[in-house]
């Protein structure tokens, strides 16, 4: 069965016989077949190319060359561009996502230092890199800095020399061998010049799969994130499950600034676990470190499988930890909460924190829990296990067929309420991938947001799907009248 489904990524997780199975469904339902292979082929995620370089040096309007439209903002002035924006292209059949970037500069302070976080974060959490060097002024310091910059992410790298017009720009553009990028690609992103052979260098640079394979390599460590907000005992709890001091630990809050990855042996398996900087409050609000901080826990967060959620159980559940465990479930991510410092809980203290889970955290009552203790090592055996069902519900895939007798029940047993005088109806569905899982309905009219999630609740009752978000979307099939 993993073999069919593996071979059948192309189609989601549908194999090749269920595929042609559920394309026959989808059209005797008046489903367009291209709108279902659409839907199909959205769920799986794109390897990523981020477009970075100084400010001012043509990235946006490159940015717009390669995914044929002008949609990112371009100005003849530097700084336009602030944050990360990110776009869908495709080119020879293939599809990527593009991160448009602002300017990268050394050695600035305020707003210009937050642009340059979000492009190294951009450099961070991508498959391959477009270097955009303006050709017409040759290699700067700030080109050589960030030149640095790539070498330490390691990432594929295609140097483009931008702003070449014509044949004579085309030793300027030989001359950016220097930067020992390999073959500068000369390139007008103003009047298209040179992008398409720039493109097929990109093609070879980006992965054929997925942007994040999650631990599915063969031979790959798990990898486990630790966050939470500062001092619940991130780092303590690294050290315990290591039986060493592998990490610098203090009473002092945020003593932790960059995410620290220590591979360590659990129950005869390797993980790869990520110590990270505690997350104060929201990242744009943050200052300095604590800004940078931030975005590479964000960053160390979307590269792991599982994330293993800190909560200091001696104190109330805060505004901070829901929003550190929505932004893992935005993620995609596995997710595990460790209730940290129990051992210093009386039985009133203990009630009153159960009462707090039920109320402030029941939208995740779907992730494994484990009460611990880093400072004295109670419970610790439990957190291994706890880690390996919320990894188990995250690559859980539903055959089709299963799936549809499920969903025929469902549609029996607890319709869609009538509005309007029309009773909407789930016709069929498939998991369009899994890790996380993501499931794609097919439905006669639009579900309200109510019924999806009794739909999510019963999928986690028939099938586990512990320790997993699920991610539900919804193809309401187009009415085909004579009028138009």
């Amino acid at each position: 069965m993993n073999d069919q489904n593996h071979s059948g990524d192309e189609h989601g997780s549908l194999g090749d016989a269920e595929y042609a199975e559920f394309m026959e469904l989808a059209a005797t339902e008046g489903f367009d077949p291209e709108e279902v292979e659409g839907a199909l082929a959205g769920h799986g995620p794109l390897p990523t190319l981020a477009v970075v370089g100084r400010p001012n040096v043509g990235k946006s309007t490159l940015v717009n060359r390669i995914i044929g439209r002008r949609e990112a903002v371009v100005q003849d002035k530097p700084g336009v561009t602030r944050d990360r924006v990110t776009y869908e292209a495709e080119w020879a059949g293939r599809r990527f996502k593009v991160v448009d970037t602002g300017g990268w500069e050394q050695d600035v302070l305020g707003l210009d230092a937050s642009v340059a976080a979000q492009a190294e974060y951009a450099i961070e959490t991508c498959d391959a890199v477009v270097f955009v060097v303006d050709a017409t002024v040759g290699a700067t310091d700030t080109d050589e800095a960030v030149v640095r910059l790539l070498r330490k992410a390691g990432k594929p790298v295609v140097l483009c020399a931008n702003k070449v017009d014509g044949q004579s720009g085309e030793a300027d553009a030989t001359a950016l061998w220097s930067l020992g990028l390999g073959m500068p690609h000369p390139v007008s992103s103003l009047h298209g010049r040179g992008t398409g052979d720039m493109l097929d260098a990109v093609l070879e640079a980006l992965p054929e799969a997925p942007a994040q394979t999650f631990g599915l390599t063969v031979g790959g460590p798990r990898r486990i994130a630790l966050i939470g907000r500062p001092n619940v005992g991130k780092s303590s709890l690294l050290n315990r499950v290591a039986k060493e001091d592998r990490v610098v630990v203090n009473e002092q809050a945020g003593t932790t600034r960059d995410p620290v990855d220590e591979l360590i042996e659990l129950g005869g398996v390797t993980w790869k676990f990520i110590d990270t900087a505690g997350i104060r409050r929201r990242v744009h609000l943050q200052e300095g470190a604590d800004y940078y901080a931030s975005l590479r826990t964000a960053a160390a967060v979307s590269k792991a499988e599982v994330a293993v959620i800190l909560i200091d159980a001696s104190e109330s559940i805060t505004v901070q930890d829901q929003r550190i465990l929505t932004m893992a479930v935005d993620a995609g991510r596995a997710i595990v909460i460790a209730y940290n410092k129990w051992d210093t809980l009386d039985e009133d203290r203990r009630y009153y924190l159960e009462r707090d889970i039920e109320t402030e955290l029941a939208q995740v009552a779907w992730a494994p829990r484990v009460n611990v203790s880093a400072l004295t090592g109670r419970h610790m055996e439990k957190l291994v296990p706890a880690i390996e069902t919320a990894l188990e519900g995250w690559e859980t895939r539903i055959p089709t067929g299963r799936l549809n007798a499920f969903l025929g029940e469902i549609v029996a047993s607890h319709p869609h309420p009538v509005r309007g005088g029309k009773q909407p109806r789930i016709l069929f569905g498939t998991q369009a991938g899994a890790a996380p899982p993501r499931f794609v309905l097919f439905a006669s009219g639009f579900l309200e947001a109510g019924y999806r999630r009794f739909v999510e609740r019963r999928l986690r009752e028939e099938f586990g799907f512990e320790g997993t978000p699920i991610h539900i979307s919804v193809r309401v099939r187009e009415k085909r009248g004579r009028n138009k």
